[in-house]
């Protein structure tokens, strides 16, 4: 399958309820040949709007945390674990989970990335399940951001998603710490 296939394969997609109320199905962008892939949740109602990840407020906070870590969007590969808007933001069901999962797949075989990013719970949970990984329950998530976890020819490596600074800006300092560790990263330089 080419990029260009995959692409109008996402943004055609009537596989679950939500075409009915998104604008724009978005595909990932960034570097295809990165070794970096980051997958955050949804778009919200800015990238519905403008086709295109991290238009919203969230965007700008991304770019900040990955010029913390020495990167700019070019440098990474960015996608959604669900390619439609969810109505008022809220949590994906298993069945959007479910239609969009092959989507995912198929970007991260086509980037064949050495680090997988899962920004914010959804994404962590989906991809510790996909791969077997134990994983806590909810409340202890956040135990999991800025480590790694190996999944056979990946490292995971959750994040808090950039949205957090909305609600939380006192998680500026730890979240700035956690995404210079992408470099360490992408290097293949461990921190434990």
């Amino acid at each position: 399958m080419s990029w260009n296939t995959l692409r109008k394969s996402i943004k055609e997609c009537v596989s679950c309820p939500l075409v009915h109320i998104r604008t724009n199905a978005l595909p990932g962008e960034g570097n295809v040949k990165a070794r970096l892939f980051l997958i955050a949740q949804a778009p919200g109602p800015a990238e519905d709007r403008t086709g295109k990840m991290f238009t919203g407020p969230s965007g700008p906070l991304l770019d900040g945390l990955l010029g913390q870590a020495g990167f700019t969007r070019k440098d990474v590969y960015l996608t959604n674990l669900i390619k439609c808007q969810l109505p008022k933001c809220r949590r994906p069901s298993k069945g959007e989970i479910t239609a969009c999962t092959p989507y995912l797949l198929r970007e991260i075989d086509m980037v064949k990335p050495k680090v997988l990013v899962p920004l914010g719970f959804h994404a962590t949970r989906f991809l510790f399940m996909h791969f077997n990984i134990p994983r806590p329950e909810r409340k202890d998530f956040h135990t999991l951001f800025g480590r790694e976890f190996g999944a056979g020819d990946y490292i995971i490596c959750p994040l808090r998603h950039p949205t957090a600074l909305l609600f939380n800006p006192d998680k500026r300092n730890v979240m700035e710490r956690n995404y210079r560790k992408l470099k360490k990263w992408e290097d293949g330089k461990n921190e434990k």
